[in-house]
């Protein structure tokens, strides 16, 4: 077993041994430590800190280090690691337990699904945010990114993040320009019944123009007619659709 290898078992076995649980049988044995070597088999790479001098923003979908749920191509699925989505670069990272201030790159040609697990905020418990590959972009570019499952039923809500770093020009007629800037150019995609897929505003009248199947309920809906953040968008979405 490689030293890198070695690492990430430790990790798994540490986090199995925090969360008090056995591990599934498909996580275990020769096949699991398989899938966990070709995880790893990506270079180290240093992670950039949030808030870092020169830039603003953040280049991840989620700055925290989360348990990621990692299904590979040939459907066994892993213990979690706690991983980082870039989306700026398009990469996943993962932190090593022996070099906890870098983090190291996946080589995830194989991998299909994470699952991103928040913690228990009081307010609501545990929640896992589904990531899947882009499959049916309109894009054939888009193809090998990961899309977020918002809503999935007879209609699915999908989000592409995206990340545009604007370079700073500070110059005599622009000093106030001093800073990198990375914006959110994020898009919203709903699949129908029919497996079409398109780019779409999240509000009442697109929806309704895009998913005819729903437009009398989202008329109906007073929820719909105020919702404004993705998460009111899925509560309108969840309410009024099903498989």
């Amino acid at each position: 077993m490689t030293l890198r290898a070695l690492a990430v078992a430790i990790l798994v076995l540490s986090v199995r041994n925090a969360n008090g649980q056995q591990p599934a049988i498909s996580q275990t044995g020769m096949a699991a430590q398989s899938n966990l070597d070709a995880l790893v088999a990506g270079s180290p790479t240093v992670v950039p800190r949030g808030g870092s001098e020169g830039v603003i923003g953040s280049p991840y979908v989620d700055n925290r280090w989360l348990p990621a749920y990692i299904t590979l191509s040939n459907k066994v699925p892993l213990a979690p690691i706690p991983l980082k989505y870039d989306v700026l670069n398009r990469r996943l990272l993962m932190r090593p337990i022996t070099r906890p201030n870098d983090s190291l790159q996946l080589d995830d040609q194989r991998v299909v699904r994470f699952e991103l697990e928040e913690p228990n905020t009081g307010l609501q418990g545990k929640k896992r945010r589904v990531f899947r590959r882009f499959e049916e972009a309109p894009e054939p570019r888009q193809r090998v990114s990961y899309v977020e499952v918002l809503h999935e039923g007879r209609y699915s809500l999908l989000k592409h993040y995206n990340k545009v770093l604007r370079k700073a020009n500070p110059g005599p007629y622009n000093v106030e320009v001093r800073y990198d800037e990375l914006e959110d150019k994020n898009t919203y995609y709903l699949r129908s019944p029919d497996a079409t897929v398109m780019p779409i505003k999240l509000n009442n009248k697109a929806l309704q123009a895009a998913a005819p199947g729903l437009a009398k309920a989202l008329k109906e809906s007073a929820a719909a007619k105020t919702a404004k953040t993705d998460a009111e968008w899925v509560a309108v979405l969840e309410a009024i659709d099903s498989k």
